[in-house]
Parts: C-alpha cells; structure tokens; sequence
C-alpha cells in the first residue's frame, strides 16, 4: 500500500538563500522579500488582487543566474477554511518534487495551513510515482503545524484505503490494514471471522469468494471516563449483489467502504491528536458480489441480538452490515454514544450534493457537537429528519422488519435508512452520517483530491477531542 503523504514537513526560522520557490502571505501581517521588483501595494494592484483565500500571485524574481518564484498569498480573514484553502492553492502551484517555503501567517491557530497544504500534495499512484514537493514551514508555532500534519496524514491514510482498487481490497486485505495501523498506534485489536451472531454480515459477504468479518478496534486512555463507539461500513466493492447495480453504478463501488476506512484513520491518530475519551472502532468487512450463494431478494436474515429481516433488496446492503455492528455495540461495549459513518444512500447525495454529509441524530448534544465540528474542520454535515411517519413504511409482513421501503417506492430513501438502524441502537444516544455524496470527488479543489476524500476524519477527531 502506498504510504500516506510522503511529503514530511520540516520547519525553519528563514527560507533558505537559494530557495526557487517561496511562499509569503499577504494583508494585514504581509511581510515579503525584498527582493520584490516592486512595491508589493503595486503589484497586488497590478493583479486585482484582493487576498482571497486560495488566491495566488507568483512573481519571479532573479536569483544568482537563476530565477526564484515568490507566491504572494491570500488568506482572507484568516479562518481555518480560508488557511486550508491558502496552504492547498500554494502547494498546487509547485510542480514535481520541488521545495516551497511557506512562511506562515501570523494567525491564532495555524494548524489548517498545514492540513490543506499536506492534504493537496497527496497522490495516489499504482505504478510510477509522482514525487511530491518538499514543504518547509517558516515561523508559526511548531505544536499546530505538527498538529495539522496529524490530521492530514490521518485523512491521507483514509484516502489510500479507499483509493486501493478492488483487485486488491478485499474484506481480509481490510482488517488486515486495520491490524497494522492498531499494532503501529499500540491498541487493541481483535478479529470475528466465525460471526456466528453476526447474520447481516454473513449474509451480505456470502455470494463473494473473500469471507466477511467484523474488525473491532479499541482505544482506552487512562483516565477516561467517556466512551464513544464509532461504527464504519466496510463494503469493499457493491455490485448491488443479485439486484445488480448498472454498469455506470459501479465504477467507484471500489469506495462503498469509505466509512470504514475513516474509522480506521481516526482510530490511528487517536493517541497522537490527544484524545482523552475511550474509543471502540467497529468496521463490518464485507465485499456484496453476486453468485450461486448470494442472498437473494426475498430472504431472511437473523441480525446480531435476534431481529429478523426480510431483505427485500440485496443492493441495500450496508444497513445490514451496520445494523449488526450497533446492536453488537451495544449488547456488548454499552457505550455512552455511538456514531456510524457510510456511504450508505444515492439518496443523500441527491439531497445534499457532493459538499454536505447527512446527519442523523437521536441526541440533540451529540448533532449539536457534530456539526459543530464539521463547521470547524471542513467536514461540514446537515442535520436531517428522522421521520417517525415513515417507520411503519419498513415493517414485514414476515419478519420484523424489511431492509427497504416495503412499498419499493424509493422515496426519502435516505431517511428510510436511518430509521432502519436507529432499531439496532437500544435507544442510545446515537448519530449516523451518510457520506455517500462528499466521500468521493471527481476532481482536485483545495484540499481535496480525486477519488476518495477521507470526508469524517477530521470531523470525528476533532469531535472526540473536544468530549467532555
């Protein structure tokens, strides 16, 4: 697997003499160097530039027989958004494994800029590699930047997992990762591949030739006297299984386990970001493929804790997974909050587009703290309706409950979705995010890459860090 940001930042007090590319500020703290050929008031003026967050002006300047590159920045008002935008927009204008000495902004918190000039130099490669630029931060406060490049490199390794095609990603090669990054982080691991209880996990994997299995991930901080569970679906490719998905619908399929992948990342920087509450990371590792053994429309599945479901769609898959997963959480970990995240409906990206996350909550404190976080981190979440009206649109004639809209008339399937789980959360405060819609990008912009986005782990890191 590749390693996450292969970009190490390094810190210095001045940038170096014969530096070919430096990156200055500008506004209220524009301090540039003097070489400049200008005065700066006149070449911003020159470029109608306003100090934009994301706005660039490059000016060359000559150094020795050569030339040096200053990029004067904007950074607006100096909000974490405006940061992680300024630090991606420079980073993006370096090509190849070139140096940038960024001198930092005297702001109060500067961590973003590094987060979103890390984030921007990731790459994700099969075969010959792109070389990253080398970024050197100059001035700031050591502490935040290194704290941004925890964040980043976190978001990174999500990115690598969900970016792994396939081919390669199977339901073993998953926990597998998982084991790794819980051994290199020091926490517990432990692996069900019997899942015996586990009926919706079973059930799902069983048409694939990769067993499912359920990976659980434990933190526990001395001291601790919260704990959160976090819950991620570990789909690693969605054919849609015997009610097939169209061609156009599977080409990211590869990504259906974005969820898990940002519960694996979070997990890994746990210790690192300082968290002090306890943490349990569930990732149910299942790949829905179709053969002889699939489950077929129309069956029924006995879920972790006794809750019968007639499946009445094998392409709504992931809340089986998840359903087993919370119920399993919280028979067992009796935690005090439990958030699930998934890519888990076409319908929440139809609603929210490709920028906003759905938020699902039964605990006004916990939504309250989640979007507070998404605000603040760039994972920005919108609170959504669980309509008690719908609920009864998911019971069975046969069973307890049916894994769809029994009227099949995909309407609010988004919702429907979340009021299928909240059954399987014994009535704990629980939050669940469908990022079907910003877990994935078709394009470069700012921070963000093409591909998987490693959308939730910065949300949920900076959530978990600021539990009281």
């Amino acid at each position: 697997m590749p390693v996450p940001i292969e970009t190490t930042p390094t810190f210095a007090a001045e940038p170096a003499v014969d530096a070919q590319f430096v990156a200055v500020p500008f506004g209220r703290d524009l301090a540039p160097p003097a070489e400049l050929p200008l005065p700066v008031d006149a070449l911003l003026a020159h470029y109608e530039a306003k100090g934009d967050p994301g706005e660039v002006v490059e000016v060359p300047v000559a150094l020795g027989s050569g030339i040096r590159r200053v990029l004067l920045y904007g950074i607006g008002a100096g909000s974490a958004a405006d940061l992680r935008r300024a630090g991606a927009s420079v980073v993006r204008k370096i090509k190849g494994g070139a140096t940038v000495w960024i001198r930092v902004p005297e702001v109060t918190d500067a961590a973003a800029l590094a987060e979103g000039a890390l984030l921007a130099s990731y790459t994700f490669r099969i075969g010959a590699s792109r070389t990253p630029p080398k970024i050197v931060f100059v001035g700031g406060d050591e502490e935040a930047l290194r704290r941004g490049e925890t964040i980043a490199r976190a978001t990174s390794l999500a990115r690598d997992l969900i970016n792994t095609p396939a081919s390669v990603k199977s339901p073993a090669w998953l926990a597998e990762q998982a084991r790794s990054v819980a051994a290199d982080a020091g926490l517990g691991f432990r692996e069900d591949t019997e899942l015996v209880d586990f009926g919706g996990i079973r059930a799902v994997g069983r048409g694939s030739a990769g067993p499912p299995r359920l990976v659980e991930i434990s933190y526990a901080p001395e001291g601790a006297t919260r704990h959160v569970v976090l819950v991620g679906k570990g789909i690693t490719f969605d054919t849609g299984g015997l009610s097939l998905k169209p061609e156009e619908g599977m080409k990211t399929m590869k990504t259906d386990m974005a969820g898990g992948a940002t519960v694996i990342a979070v997990m890994g920087a746990l210790a690192t970001a300082g968290v002090p509450v306890r943490v349990t990371g569930l990732v149910a590792c299942a790949e829905n493929a179709f053969s002889g053994s699939a489950q077929r429309p129309g069956d029924v599945i006995t879920q972790y804790g006794g809750r019968t479901v007639e499946v009445l769609n094998t392409d709504a898959e992931g809340r089986l997974v998840l359903a087993d997963a919370l119920a399993y959480a919280d028979a067992e970990l009796a935690p005090d909050a439990m958030i699930d995240i998934a890519t888990l409906t076409g319908a929440a990206k139809v609603a929210l587009g490709l920028r906003l996350g759905a938020l699902y909550a039964t605990d006004e404190a916990l939504a309250s703290a989640l979007l507070a976080s998404g605000e603040v981190t760039g994972d920005r979440l919108w609170r959504m309706p669980l309509i008690d009206d719908y609920r009864a649109d998911l019971d069975s004639d046969i069973a307890d409950l049916a894994n769809v809209d029994r009227r099949m008339s995909g309407s609010a399937g988004s919702v429907a979705a979340a009021l299928f789980l909240r059954e399987f959360t014994g009535g704990r405060p629980w939050a669940h995010l469908d990022v079907a819609g910003p877990a994935r990008s078709s394009a470069d912009d700012g921070e963000i890459t093409k591909g998987g986005t490693g959308f939730g782990v910065r949300l949920l890191l900076h959530y978990l860090t600021s539990v009281k």
